[in-house]
């Protein structure tokens, strides 16, 4: 395989993938630990200690799991597989969610991917 421009964007996303992912389970465990906290702040309030003790579920459930997938699909682009590609596409386009980074990240991404270039480097494999 020739070496070319989006190969290097793609090697780019996959290590940008894999080290926001990691961040993202620091951010996973640190908002389960902030919410507990604040389920004891609330004292013996019915209502908000159930909204905190929700979201203390919720939050990192979902942040885990969007952080997991591009860490295992940042992973497998910088080996070229291609359905690590799919996997990053679809975080990618969720992230483009989150205003006004998640929107950039996801924009360039998206980019990168969806690129004739970028299709042709992961159907070699």
């Amino acid at each position: 395989m020739e070496d070319s421009k989006m190969k290097k964007h793609v090697t780019v996303v996959g290590a940008i993938q894999i080290g926001l992912g990691i961040l993202g389970l620091i951010g996973a465990v640190g908002s389960f630990f902030l919410f507990t906290i604040l389920i004891g702040v609330v004292g013996n309030d019915d209502v908000p200690k159930m909204i905190f003790s929700f979201l203390r579920v919720c939050a990192p459930l979902l942040i885990g799991f969007l952080s997991t997938l591009g860490l295992v699909g940042g992973i497998g682009l910088l080996g070229f597989k291609p359905w690590a590609r799919y996997i990053v596409i679809v975080v990618s386009a969720l992230g483009c969610l989150n205003i006004p980074i998640g929107t950039l990240k996801g924009v360039y991404f998206l980019w990168v991917l969806l690129q004739d270039e970028t299709v042709k480097l992961f159907e070699n494999k």
